[in-house]
């Protein structure tokens, strides 16, 4: 069921993506403000880590994604493609297409501030070879960004189906003109993750033991740095690298815990990750 769930998903995007380009075809000047817009892009990357959550380890990452865009409502698709999952059992995944990811929104700005709502479906492969696939996770969000220095922008992710929790990150980021082809662009980001459900979403211990309370704390810090490269009016190449790390000894904890290094000494996982990779994007 979740299979087919999965293709008409994509069956239904794509169709939005055709249908995107008939509506550009017959556009009139006077609606060219409001046209279709929309990104095909694809990141290659060193590693996969979601929210300081270390989900592949020593192994190149493939994440093909589309966007499309009409008067301020946005439906994308994203996925992961792990080129060699890693196990420290040395056991075999079950697929290399770990997860694809559907997001739908709306934004609209009021002067100098930009509100938006929205909704993400993440579809989560199994991990042991015929095994049942993971629970999937449904998520809304609402944002709020202000168009001034750093562009400030705070967003509220609340989990409605399986991983029960809230999440909130405020980020900020700046592009500098480094020639009017290639630009550098430096960003940062804070979060806070309050659970309401121990088993889903536990604090751990010092021994990365669930401790059966929830976790409710300052979470991870992402800073990042990218170099776009203008090649084309469409086409944009961009170097990245990003560093993430705990913001509070309860994020280590829990994010050695899930880290995927096995060692015999829980001391010896990783709480902190620094990757980056190239993303290709063609804009349209």
């Amino acid at each position: 069921m979740k299979k087919m769930m999965k293709k008409t998903i994509t069956v239904i995007l794509l169709a939005i993506f055709f249908a995107s380009q008939s509506l550009m075809a017959w556009a009139n000047e006077e609606a060219a403000a409001e046209k279709v817009t929309g990104e095909v892009a694809a990141g290659v990357m060193s590693a996969y880590i979601w929210r300081g959550q270390e989900l592949t380890r020593h192994s190149m990452v493939i994440q093909p994604s589309m966007t499309v865009g009409y008067k301020g409502f946005t439906a994308n698709i994203w996925g992961n493609l792990d080129t060699d999952p890693y196990s420290a059992a040395d056991e075999e995944y079950s697929s290399n297409f770990t997860e694809t990811d559907v997001t739908l929104s709306y934004s609209h700005t009021f002067g100098r501030v930009t509100a938006g709502l929205g909704y993400i479906y993440y579809a989560l492969a199994a991990a042991a070879p015929g095994g049942t696939d993971l629970p999937d996770s449904q998520e809304i969000f609402i944002s709020l960004g202000l168009d001034t220095i750093l562009a400030p922008t705070l967003t509220v992710y609340r989990e409605i189906d399986h991983y029960h929790q809230w999440y909130a990150t405020l980020g900020v980021s700046h592009t500098f003109s480094l020639h009017e082809k290639i630009g550098l662009k430096l960003a940062a980001s804070a979060s806070y993750l309050l659970s309401t459900d121990a088993e889903t979403y536990p604090e751990f211990d010092g021994d990365l033991e669930p401790t059966g309370d929830k976790f409710n704390n300052f979470h991870d810090g992402v800073v990042s740095i990218a170099v776009p490269i203008y090649a084309t009016g469409h086409l944009t190449i961009t170097p990245t690298a990003t560093y993430v790390f705990p913001l509070s000894n309860d994020a280590r904890y829990e994010m050695k815990a899930r880290s995927l290094k096995g060692t015999v000494d829980p001391s010896e996982k990783d709480s902190a990750f620094l990757y980056g990779g190239v993303v290709l994007s063609f804009s349209f």
